[in-house]
């Protein structure tokens, strides 16, 4: 895998790069959530699911950068793992659509850097079924690695649509409107 080349025998010119050189040297591609993607690994083996069979594990590496800075509300059927790598802090917003509005919990801001210091994470773990997005707060970029699992696909994917959630989460709409794609 080129990519664990890069990190950990390049770790210096990855602390001095552009957003365009790493799209460039990962060889990124925009992604529909927003930020740029490029999938690095998926299991041989699979396991079947409710939507059919997946791969037992995959992984990608997310950019998020100064000109594409929000990962929009979605949804996944698997559990992802995240991983901060490398540049400025992320917020993630994670709202559990299935708790009743008045419990606390139901909206979450977890913030994803370094780690260990003011607050920040450098990893971060998302149970299916919970709706999230991510935001650069800080920096020209910030890369993270992703592992889902069970494998990811597109079908167990659910970009949120703006009048479903006008309609169906009214005490949060205003929180969480920047946050969806129109």
């Amino acid at each position: 895998m080129r990519f664990t080349a890069i990190i950990s025998s390049e770790r210096s010119f990855l602390s001095t790069v552009s957003a365009a050189q790493l799209i460039d040297q990962l060889q990124l591609e925009p992604h529909l959530e927003g930020g740029y993607y490029r999938r690095i690994y998926a299991s041989d083996e699979c396991v079947g699911t409710v939507a059919g069979q997946r791969p037992l594990m995959s992984s990608i590496l997310y950019l998020l950068t100064a000109d594409s800075p929000v990962g929009h509300l979605h949804c996944n059927r698997s559990d992802i793992v995240h991983f901060f790598l490398q540049g400025g802090r992320l917020e993630y917003t994670l709202f559990n659509a299935a708790l009743p509005d008045a419990e606390s919990g139901k909206l979450e801001k977890v913030t994803l850097g370094m780690g260990g210091c003011s607050g920040q994470n450098n990893h971060l773990v998302v149970p299916g079924g919970i709706w999230k997005a991510s935001q650069l707060i800080e920096g020209e970029y910030a890369l993270i690695s992703e592992a889902v699992t069970p494998g990811f696909d597109y079908a167990d994917m659910q970009l949120a649509q703006l009048e479903d959630f006008r309609r169906d989460h009214t005490a949060w709409f205003d929180t969480l409107r920047p946050l969806i794609k129109t």
